[in-house]
Protein backbone atom coordinates (compact mmCIF):
# COMPACT_ATOMS: atom_id res chain seq x y z
CA UNK A 1 0.00 0.00 0.00
CA UNK A 2 2.74 2.39 1.14
CA UNK A 3 4.72 1.96 -2.09
CA UNK A 4 1.45 2.59 -4.47
CA UNK A 5 1.33 5.64 -2.66
CA UNK A 6 4.76 6.56 -2.55
CA UNK A 7 4.30 5.44 -6.53
CA UNK A 8 1.40 8.10 -7.17
CA UNK A 9 3.36 10.63 -5.07
CA UNK A 10 6.26 10.56 -7.26
CA UNK A 11 4.09 10.25 -10.54
CA UNK A 12 2.82 13.88 -9.28
CA UNK A 13 5.84 15.07 -8.43
CA UNK A 14 7.21 14.60 -11.98
CA UNK A 15 3.48 15.83 -13.73
CA UNK A 16 4.20 18.86 -12.02
CA UNK A 17 7.84 19.14 -13.05
CA UNK A 18 7.15 18.74 -16.65
CA UNK A 19 3.99 21.39 -16.85
CA UNK A 20 6.50 23.86 -14.73
CA UNK A 21 9.44 23.01 -17.56
CA UNK A 22 6.78 23.78 -20.08
CA UNK A 23 5.45 26.97 -19.08
CA UNK A 24 8.77 27.96 -18.17
CA UNK A 25 9.64 27.29 -22.32
CA UNK A 26 6.41 29.56 -22.92
CA UNK A 27 7.62 32.27 -21.06
CA UNK A 28 10.89 32.40 -22.19
CA UNK A 29 9.97 31.84 -26.08
CA UNK A 30 7.25 34.62 -25.38
CA UNK A 31 9.92 36.63 -23.90
CA UNK A 32 12.21 35.96 -27.17
CA UNK A 33 9.47 37.23 -29.73
CA UNK A 34 9.13 40.44 -28.01
CA UNK A 35 12.00 43.17 -28.42
CA UNK A 36 14.57 43.87 -27.13
CA UNK A 37 14.44 46.89 -24.43
CA UNK A 38 18.16 48.19 -24.25
CA UNK A 39 18.70 49.58 -20.59
CA UNK A 40 19.38 53.24 -22.15
CA UNK A 41 15.77 53.36 -22.73
CA UNK A 42 14.42 51.36 -19.90
CA UNK A 43 15.95 53.96 -18.14
CA UNK A 44 14.03 57.09 -20.31
CA UNK A 45 11.24 55.19 -20.20
CA UNK A 46 11.12 55.37 -16.07
CA UNK A 47 12.27 59.20 -16.17
CA UNK A 48 9.16 60.06 -18.60
CA UNK A 49 6.69 57.81 -16.13
CA UNK A 50 7.84 60.31 -13.38
CA UNK A 51 7.47 63.33 -15.39
CA UNK A 52 3.72 62.55 -16.66
CA UNK A 53 2.70 61.08 -13.15
CA UNK A 54 4.11 65.33 -11.52
CA UNK A 55 4.28 67.74 -14.59
CA UNK A 56 5.70 69.60 -11.57
CA UNK A 57 7.72 67.59 -10.35
CA UNK A 58 11.59 69.10 -10.32
CA UNK A 59 14.18 66.79 -10.92
CA UNK A 60 17.38 67.14 -9.05
CA UNK A 61 19.13 64.30 -10.17
CA UNK A 62 19.25 62.71 -12.92
CA UNK A 63 22.84 63.60 -14.87
CA UNK A 64 24.14 59.57 -13.14
CA UNK A 65 21.79 58.56 -16.03
CA UNK A 66 23.82 59.15 -18.55
CA UNK A 67 25.46 56.03 -18.51
CA UNK A 68 26.99 53.44 -20.73
CA UNK A 69 23.79 52.15 -22.53
CA UNK A 70 22.58 55.78 -22.77
CA UNK A 71 25.38 56.73 -24.71
CA UNK A 72 25.48 53.94 -27.35
CA UNK A 73 21.52 54.69 -27.64
CA UNK A 74 22.44 57.79 -28.35
CA UNK A 75 25.66 57.50 -30.69
CA UNK A 76 22.99 54.95 -32.85
CA UNK A 77 20.33 57.70 -33.21
CA UNK A 78 22.49 60.64 -34.33
CA UNK A 79 22.71 61.42 -37.84
CA UNK A 80 26.25 59.90 -39.14
CA UNK A 81 27.20 62.49 -41.81
CA UNK A 82 30.64 63.09 -43.53
CA UNK A 83 31.05 66.23 -41.93
CA UNK A 84 33.22 66.84 -39.09
CA UNK A 85 33.79 69.57 -36.90
CA UNK A 86 37.00 71.11 -34.81
CA UNK A 87 38.40 67.36 -33.79
CA UNK A 88 38.85 66.10 -37.35
CA UNK A 89 37.25 62.79 -36.27
CA UNK A 90 34.49 61.27 -38.34
CA UNK A 91 31.74 59.61 -37.65
CA UNK A 92 33.25 56.41 -39.52
CA UNK A 93 36.86 56.49 -37.52
CA UNK A 94 34.83 57.02 -33.91
CA UNK A 95 32.77 53.79 -34.42
CA UNK A 96 36.40 51.67 -35.01
CA UNK A 97 36.99 51.54 -31.81
CA UNK A 98 33.43 52.63 -30.38
CA UNK A 99 32.93 50.18 -27.04
CA UNK A 100 36.60 51.81 -26.07
CA UNK A 101 35.74 55.72 -27.10
CA UNK A 102 32.61 55.21 -25.10
CA UNK A 103 34.09 53.76 -22.18
CA UNK A 104 36.44 57.02 -22.04
CA UNK A 105 33.87 59.23 -22.82
CA UNK A 106 31.86 58.28 -19.58
CA UNK A 107 34.84 58.24 -17.30
CA UNK A 108 35.61 61.94 -18.08
CA UNK A 109 31.99 62.60 -17.73
CA UNK A 110 31.59 60.83 -14.51
CA UNK A 111 35.13 62.60 -12.96
CA UNK A 112 33.63 65.79 -13.92
CA UNK A 113 36.77 66.08 -16.95
CA UNK A 114 34.58 66.30 -20.18
CA UNK A 115 35.55 69.64 -21.91
CA UNK A 116 33.37 70.91 -24.64
CA UNK A 117 34.89 71.66 -28.01
CA UNK A 118 33.88 74.77 -30.04
CA UNK A 119 31.51 74.90 -33.28
CA UNK A 120 33.09 74.92 -36.39
CA UNK A 121 31.16 77.43 -38.28
CA UNK A 122 31.08 77.18 -42.05
CA UNK A 123 29.39 79.80 -44.19
CA UNK A 124 26.63 79.01 -47.27
CA UNK A 125 24.67 81.20 -49.70
CA UNK A 126 21.34 81.46 -49.18
CA UNK A 127 19.15 82.52 -52.30
CA UNK A 128 18.77 85.88 -52.03
CA UNK A 129 22.68 86.03 -51.80
CA UNK A 130 22.62 86.62 -48.08
CA UNK A 131 25.12 84.48 -46.37
CA UNK A 132 24.47 81.81 -43.89
CA UNK A 133 26.20 80.26 -40.69
CA UNK A 134 26.00 76.73 -40.16
CA UNK A 135 27.94 75.13 -37.36
CA UNK A 136 29.57 71.58 -37.37
CA UNK A 137 29.82 70.29 -33.44
CA UNK A 138 32.64 68.22 -32.68
CA UNK A 139 31.42 64.18 -32.92
CA UNK A 140 32.09 63.43 -29.77
CA UNK A 141 29.89 66.39 -28.14
CA UNK A 142 27.25 65.52 -30.79
CA UNK A 143 26.71 62.05 -28.93
CA UNK A 144 26.77 63.31 -25.11
CA UNK A 145 24.54 66.16 -26.27
CA UNK A 146 21.88 63.59 -27.53
CA UNK A 147 22.14 62.06 -24.58
CA UNK A 148 21.61 65.17 -22.42
CA UNK A 149 18.54 65.83 -25.53
CA UNK A 150 16.75 62.08 -24.38
CA UNK A 151 16.50 63.03 -20.92
CA UNK A 152 15.21 66.69 -21.07
CA UNK A 153 12.73 65.43 -23.86
CA UNK A 154 11.22 62.59 -21.56
CA UNK A 155 11.18 65.20 -18.97
CA UNK A 156 9.92 68.67 -20.77
CA UNK A 157 7.52 66.10 -23.35
CA UNK A 158 4.12 66.03 -20.65
CA UNK A 159 4.65 69.96 -20.38
CA UNK A 160 4.68 71.24 -24.09
CA UNK A 161 1.33 71.75 -25.67
CA UNK A 162 0.00 69.88 -28.43
CA UNK A 163 -0.01 73.05 -30.54
CA UNK A 164 4.26 72.90 -30.48
CA UNK A 165 5.17 70.75 -33.25
CA UNK A 166 8.46 71.18 -33.96
CA UNK A 167 11.38 68.76 -33.18
CA UNK A 168 8.89 66.38 -31.18
CA UNK A 169 8.62 62.53 -31.52
CA UNK A 170 5.18 62.06 -33.12
CA UNK A 171 4.56 65.78 -34.49
CA UNK A 172 5.71 66.84 -37.92
CA UNK A 173 4.92 69.99 -40.09
CA UNK A 174 2.22 68.48 -41.69
CA UNK A 175 0.44 67.90 -38.27
CA UNK A 176 0.96 71.61 -37.62
CA UNK A 177 -0.44 72.55 -41.71
CA UNK A 178 -3.70 70.33 -40.82
CA UNK A 179 -4.51 71.74 -37.03
CA UNK A 180 -3.64 75.54 -38.33
CA UNK A 181 -6.54 74.58 -40.74
CA UNK A 182 -8.74 73.22 -38.35
CA UNK A 183 -8.34 75.93 -36.07
CA UNK A 184 -8.98 78.67 -38.31
CA UNK A 185 -11.91 77.54 -38.53
CA UNK A 186 -13.32 76.38 -35.32
CA UNK A 187 -12.33 79.73 -33.99
CA UNK A 188 -13.67 81.53 -37.03
CA UNK A 189 -10.63 82.76 -37.08
CA UNK A 190 -11.04 86.86 -39.20
CA UNK A 191 -7.31 88.23 -38.07
CA UNK A 192 -4.15 86.13 -38.15
CA UNK A 193 -0.52 86.81 -36.61
CA UNK A 194 2.15 86.13 -39.26
CA UNK A 195 4.92 86.33 -36.56
CA UNK A 196 8.83 86.08 -37.06
CA UNK A 197 11.82 86.13 -34.67
CA UNK A 198 14.65 87.87 -35.99
CA UNK A 199 17.54 85.00 -34.81
CA UNK A 200 16.25 83.04 -32.58
CA UNK A 201 19.03 80.01 -32.24
CA UNK A 202 21.43 83.33 -32.56
CA UNK A 203 20.11 85.65 -29.07
CA UNK A 204 18.38 83.03 -26.49
CA UNK A 205 19.31 84.42 -23.55
CA UNK A 206 21.59 81.93 -21.10
CA UNK A 207 20.79 84.12 -18.24
CA UNK A 208 16.65 82.99 -19.00
CA UNK A 209 17.31 79.71 -20.39
CA UNK A 210 18.95 78.25 -17.20
CA UNK A 211 16.20 80.19 -14.79
CA UNK A 212 13.71 78.08 -17.18
CA UNK A 213 15.71 74.98 -17.00
CA UNK A 214 15.97 74.79 -12.94
CA UNK A 215 12.41 74.83 -12.89
CA UNK A 216 12.21 71.40 -14.27
CA UNK A 217 15.80 70.05 -13.64
CA UNK A 218 17.69 71.29 -11.44
CA UNK A 219 20.69 69.41 -11.72
CA UNK A 220 24.12 70.51 -11.35
CA UNK A 221 25.46 68.15 -13.86
CA UNK A 222 23.31 69.04 -16.23
CA UNK A 223 23.26 72.58 -15.39
CA UNK A 224 27.17 72.45 -16.06
CA UNK A 225 27.53 70.29 -19.67
CA UNK A 226 24.39 72.48 -20.63
CA UNK A 227 26.64 75.73 -19.59
CA UNK A 228 30.00 74.11 -21.10
CA UNK A 229 27.97 73.89 -24.54
CA UNK A 230 26.87 77.69 -24.37
CA UNK A 231 30.26 78.89 -23.51
CA UNK A 232 32.15 76.44 -26.12
CA UNK A 233 32.45 79.23 -28.60
CA UNK A 234 32.83 79.50 -32.44
CA UNK A 235 36.42 78.39 -34.54
CA UNK A 236 36.03 80.09 -37.48
CA UNK A 237 39.10 80.12 -40.07
CA UNK A 238 41.44 79.00 -37.20
CA UNK A 239 40.16 81.98 -35.26
CA UNK A 240 38.08 81.76 -31.85
CA UNK A 241 34.81 83.50 -31.22
CA UNK A 242 33.29 83.71 -27.48
CA UNK A 243 29.47 83.27 -26.98
CA UNK A 244 27.68 85.12 -24.91
CA UNK A 245 24.20 84.43 -25.70
CA UNK A 246 23.00 81.65 -28.52
CA UNK A 247 22.46 78.07 -28.32
CA UNK A 248 25.04 75.98 -29.92
CA UNK A 249 24.82 76.51 -33.95
CA UNK A 250 24.24 73.34 -35.62
CA UNK A 251 24.26 71.37 -31.96
CA UNK A 252 21.76 68.21 -31.58
CA UNK A 253 20.62 70.12 -27.84
CA UNK A 254 19.62 73.17 -29.72
CA UNK A 255 16.35 71.96 -30.51
CA UNK A 256 14.92 71.07 -27.13
CA UNK A 257 16.75 73.99 -25.50
CA UNK A 258 14.59 76.49 -28.07
CA UNK A 259 11.66 74.45 -27.13
CA UNK A 260 12.09 75.18 -23.72
CA UNK A 261 13.00 78.56 -24.06
CA UNK A 262 9.40 79.48 -26.54
CA UNK A 263 7.48 77.10 -24.05
CA UNK A 264 8.10 79.97 -21.03
CA UNK A 265 8.65 82.54 -23.20
CA UNK A 266 5.02 82.20 -25.73
CA UNK A 267 3.33 79.45 -25.50
CA UNK A 268 2.95 79.06 -21.55
CA UNK A 269 2.30 82.74 -21.81
CA UNK A 270 -0.19 82.69 -24.40
CA UNK A 271 -2.22 79.75 -22.99
CA UNK A 272 -2.57 81.23 -19.71
CA UNK A 273 -2.10 85.14 -19.72
CA UNK A 274 -3.27 85.97 -22.77
CA UNK A 275 -6.94 83.27 -23.88
CA UNK A 276 -8.36 84.49 -20.82
CA UNK A 277 -8.34 88.47 -21.54
CA UNK A 278 -9.36 87.99 -24.86
CA UNK A 279 -12.93 88.88 -25.73
CA UNK A 280 -13.10 86.55 -29.24
CA UNK A 281 -12.29 82.67 -29.72
CA UNK A 282 -8.12 82.46 -30.32
CA UNK A 283 -5.34 79.99 -31.04
CA UNK A 284 -1.87 79.45 -31.69
CA UNK A 285 -0.15 77.23 -33.78
CA UNK A 286 4.22 76.82 -33.48
CA UNK A 287 6.60 75.27 -35.19
CA UNK A 288 10.33 75.96 -33.95
CA UNK A 289 10.71 79.52 -34.13
CA UNK A 290 7.58 80.01 -36.70
CA UNK A 291 4.44 80.56 -35.51
CA UNK A 292 0.78 81.74 -36.23
CA UNK A 293 -1.92 82.83 -34.01
CA UNK A 294 -5.40 83.55 -35.11
CA UNK A 295 -8.35 85.70 -33.80
CA UNK A 296 -11.80 85.77 -34.32
CA UNK A 297 -11.91 89.64 -33.04
CA UNK A 298 -9.41 92.57 -34.78
CA UNK A 299 -9.20 94.46 -31.34
CA UNK A 300 -7.68 91.03 -29.41
CA UNK A 301 -5.45 90.66 -32.96
CA UNK A 302 -4.18 94.12 -32.36
CA UNK A 303 -3.97 94.30 -28.62
CA UNK A 304 -1.89 90.75 -28.65
CA UNK A 305 0.39 91.91 -31.05
CA UNK A 306 1.26 94.36 -29.32
CA UNK A 307 1.76 92.48 -25.86
CA UNK A 308 4.55 89.95 -27.85
CA UNK A 309 6.19 92.42 -28.97
CA UNK A 310 7.07 93.76 -25.34
CA UNK A 311 7.03 89.88 -24.34
CA UNK A 312 10.10 89.04 -26.52
CA UNK A 313 11.80 92.33 -25.97
CA UNK A 314 11.62 91.51 -21.61
CA UNK A 315 13.31 88.04 -22.86
CA UNK A 316 15.94 89.64 -25.13
CA UNK A 317 14.26 88.44 -28.61
CA UNK A 318 12.75 90.79 -31.43
CA UNK A 319 9.66 90.05 -33.57
CA UNK A 320 10.96 91.07 -37.57
CA UNK A 321 9.45 94.44 -38.02
CA UNK A 322 8.69 93.87 -41.63
CA UNK A 323 8.01 89.63 -41.39
CA UNK A 324 5.18 90.11 -38.83
CA UNK A 325 2.55 91.21 -39.89
CA UNK A 326 -1.47 91.33 -38.94
CA UNK A 327 -3.62 89.85 -41.87
CA UNK A 328 -7.61 89.98 -42.27
CA UNK A 329 -8.43 86.28 -43.38
CA UNK A 330 -12.15 86.02 -42.47
CA UNK A 331 -14.43 84.28 -44.85
CA UNK A 332 -15.14 85.99 -48.06
CA UNK A 333 -18.54 87.51 -49.13
CA UNK A 334 -20.42 89.25 -51.57
CA UNK A 335 -19.00 92.59 -50.19
CA UNK A 336 -15.58 91.75 -49.81
CA UNK A 337 -15.41 89.95 -53.29
CA UNK A 338 -15.61 92.98 -54.93
CA UNK A 339 -12.91 94.79 -53.56
CA UNK A 340 -11.89 93.96 -49.92
CA UNK A 341 -10.69 90.09 -50.45
CA UNK A 342 -9.22 88.75 -47.40
CA UNK A 343 -5.31 88.56 -46.96
CA UNK A 344 -3.14 85.45 -47.49
CA UNK A 345 -0.29 84.51 -45.65
CA UNK A 346 2.63 82.05 -45.47
CA UNK A 347 3.62 78.98 -42.97
CA UNK A 348 5.88 76.60 -43.67
CA UNK A 349 6.39 76.21 -47.17
CA UNK A 350 2.90 76.82 -47.81
CA UNK A 351 0.61 79.67 -48.75
CA UNK A 352 -3.03 79.52 -47.09
CA UNK A 353 -6.01 80.85 -49.05
CA UNK A 354 -9.69 81.02 -49.20
CA UNK A 355 -10.96 79.37 -52.56
CA UNK A 356 -14.22 77.96 -53.49
CA UNK A 357 -14.10 74.05 -53.19
CA UNK A 358 -16.34 71.60 -56.19
CA UNK A 359 -19.87 72.21 -54.01
CA UNK A 360 -19.10 76.06 -54.61
CA UNK A 361 -18.03 76.42 -50.86
CA UNK A 362 -15.60 78.68 -49.35
CA UNK A 363 -13.08 76.34 -47.70
CA UNK A 364 -9.09 77.39 -46.75
CA UNK A 365 -6.45 76.18 -49.37
CA UNK A 366 -2.97 75.81 -49.58
CA UNK A 367 -0.51 75.99 -52.16
CA UNK A 368 3.29 76.28 -52.96
CA UNK A 369 4.92 79.20 -51.20
CA UNK A 370 6.29 80.69 -55.04
CA UNK A 371 9.73 81.11 -53.44
CA UNK A 372 9.89 77.57 -52.73
CA UNK A 373 8.46 76.55 -55.98
CA UNK A 374 11.00 78.64 -57.54
CA UNK A 375 14.04 77.42 -55.38
CA UNK A 376 13.18 73.73 -56.62
CA UNK A 377 13.39 74.86 -59.68
CA UNK A 378 16.38 76.97 -59.90
CA UNK A 379 18.12 73.71 -58.28
CA UNK A 380 17.06 71.08 -60.17
CA UNK A 381 18.57 73.55 -63.47
CA UNK A 382 22.17 73.76 -61.94
CA UNK A 383 21.96 70.08 -60.75
CA UNK A 384 21.07 69.11 -64.57
CA UNK A 385 23.80 71.70 -65.73
CA UNK A 386 26.28 70.18 -63.76
CA UNK A 387 25.70 66.71 -64.01
CA UNK A 388 24.67 65.91 -67.45
CA UNK A 389 27.41 64.10 -68.96
CA UNK A 390 26.87 61.39 -66.51
CA UNK A 391 24.99 58.27 -67.60
CA UNK A 392 21.51 58.55 -67.95
CA UNK A 393 20.16 55.92 -65.41
CA UNK A 394 22.32 57.86 -62.86
CA UNK A 395 20.94 61.31 -63.79
CA UNK A 396 17.28 59.47 -64.01
CA UNK A 397 17.55 57.90 -60.69
CA UNK A 398 18.55 61.04 -58.67
CA UNK A 399 16.07 63.36 -60.48
CA UNK A 400 12.98 60.95 -59.61
CA UNK A 401 14.56 61.11 -55.68
CA UNK A 402 14.00 64.73 -56.10
CA UNK A 403 10.50 64.41 -57.25
CA UNK A 404 8.88 62.19 -54.87
CA UNK A 405 11.02 64.33 -51.87
CA UNK A 406 9.24 67.38 -53.45
CA UNK A 407 5.56 65.07 -54.06
CA UNK A 408 6.56 63.70 -50.05
CA UNK A 409 6.29 67.02 -49.00
CA UNK A 410 3.76 69.49 -50.88
CA UNK A 411 1.53 66.96 -52.13
CA UNK A 412 -1.28 68.01 -50.31
CA UNK A 413 -4.67 68.70 -51.77
CA UNK A 414 -5.51 71.59 -53.39
CA UNK A 415 -1.63 71.67 -54.13
CA UNK A 416 -1.90 69.24 -57.28
CA UNK A 417 -1.05 72.68 -59.76
CA UNK A 418 2.19 73.37 -57.98
CA UNK A 419 3.29 69.71 -58.58
CA UNK A 420 2.31 69.63 -61.82
CA UNK A 421 4.71 72.62 -62.83
CA UNK A 422 7.30 71.06 -60.86
CA UNK A 423 7.27 67.80 -62.71
CA UNK A 424 6.80 70.07 -65.95
CA UNK A 425 9.82 71.93 -65.33
CA UNK A 426 12.59 69.04 -64.46
CA UNK A 427 11.42 67.53 -67.68
CA UNK A 428 12.61 70.62 -69.42
CA UNK A 429 15.69 70.94 -67.82
CA UNK A 430 16.66 67.48 -67.82
CA UNK A 431 15.35 67.83 -71.78
CA UNK A 432 17.18 71.05 -72.39
CA UNK A 433 20.68 70.41 -70.50
CA UNK A 434 20.55 66.50 -72.39
CA UNK A 435 20.38 68.76 -75.59
CA UNK A 436 23.72 70.10 -75.10
CA UNK A 437 25.76 67.03 -74.80
CA UNK A 438 28.39 65.83 -77.00
CA UNK A 439 25.80 65.44 -80.29
CA UNK A 440 27.97 61.47 -81.20
CA UNK A 441 25.60 59.14 -79.64
CA UNK A 442 22.64 61.75 -79.37
CA UNK A 443 19.19 60.29 -78.03
CA UNK A 444 15.83 61.65 -78.89
CA UNK A 445 14.18 63.06 -75.68
CA UNK A 446 10.57 61.68 -76.50
CA UNK A 447 12.48 58.08 -77.14
CA UNK A 448 14.27 58.71 -73.86
CA UNK A 449 11.22 59.71 -71.69
CA UNK A 450 9.54 56.91 -72.54
CA UNK A 451 12.28 54.69 -71.46
CA UNK A 452 12.90 56.38 -68.29
CA UNK A 453 9.88 58.25 -67.05
CA UNK A 454 9.75 60.91 -64.79
CA UNK A 455 7.28 59.88 -61.15
CA UNK A 456 4.33 62.03 -62.21
CA UNK A 457 2.41 64.38 -59.45
CA UNK A 458 0.86 62.88 -57.22
CA UNK A 459 -1.54 63.94 -53.39
CA UNK A 460 0.36 62.27 -50.59
CA UNK A 461 -1.52 63.61 -47.95
CA UNK A 462 -5.37 63.58 -48.08
CA UNK A 463 -6.03 66.16 -45.46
Amino acid sequence: MEDTQRSQTTSEQNRKSVEQTTHNNQNRLADEDKPPVLVGEASLQKIAGMARENPEMVFTAVAHRINLPLLHEAHRRIKKGKSIGVDEVSASEYAVELDKNLYNLHQRLSRGQYVATPVKRIWIEKDNGKMRPIGIPAFEDKIVQKAVEMILSAIYEPNFYDFSHGFRAGHSQHMAIKQLRESCIECNSNWIVSADITGLFDNIDHGHLREFIKQRVNDGGIIRLLGKWLKAGVMEEEKYYHSESGTPQGGVISPVLSNIFLHNVLDDWFVKEVQPRMKGRSFIIRFADDFIAGFELETDAVKTMTAMRKRFNRFGLELHPDKTKLIRFGRPTAKSCKGNKPGTFDFLGFTFYWGKSRQNYWVIKKKTVQKRLSRFNKRVWEWCKVNRHKPIQEQHDSLCSKLRGYYQYFGVICNYKALSKAHYYVTKAWRFWLSRRCHKGKVKFQELAAKYPLPKPRIIHSF
